[in-house]
């Protein structure tokens, strides 16, 4: 799990987007509170690998210093919690289930500002 998160840091961190989405399932579903801010989505949910594509390249094109600093990389069966500092310094944990070496489920918090 730690390489896992170390490559997805590093692939934020290099703004490639094809490498980013390496890292996800066709089938993914996505829950964020920035979702809700930047698709205006009560929900908070993206669903299809194809739609969080295009959701990240607006993440990217918003934050264009955007950089994760990694903190802490929490293993669980078939899941993995990354602990890092976001956008904003903001504080943040994803937990992300795995199938297959691939995410098919995320959930981003945020330390409430």
């Amino acid at each position: 799990m730690t390489s896992f998160g170390n490559a997805w840091v590093a692939a934020w961190n290099s703004h490639n987007l094809d490498e980013v989405m390496s890292h996800y399932s066709p089938d993914i579903v996505f829950y964020s509170p920035f979702i809700q801010k930047i698709n205006n989505d009560p929900e908070g949910c993206i669903r299809g690998v194809d739609n969080l594509r295009a959701y990240f390249s607006r993440a990217l094109t918003a934050y264009p210093d955007l950089h994760f600093e990694l903190y802490h990389i929490l293993e669980g069966v078939n899941s993995v919690v990354l602990y890092y500092k976001s956008v904003n310094n903001l504080l943040s944990t994803e937990m992300m289930v795995l199938k297959d070496g691939k995410v098919v489920e995320v959930r981003a918090h945020y330390k409430a500002q």
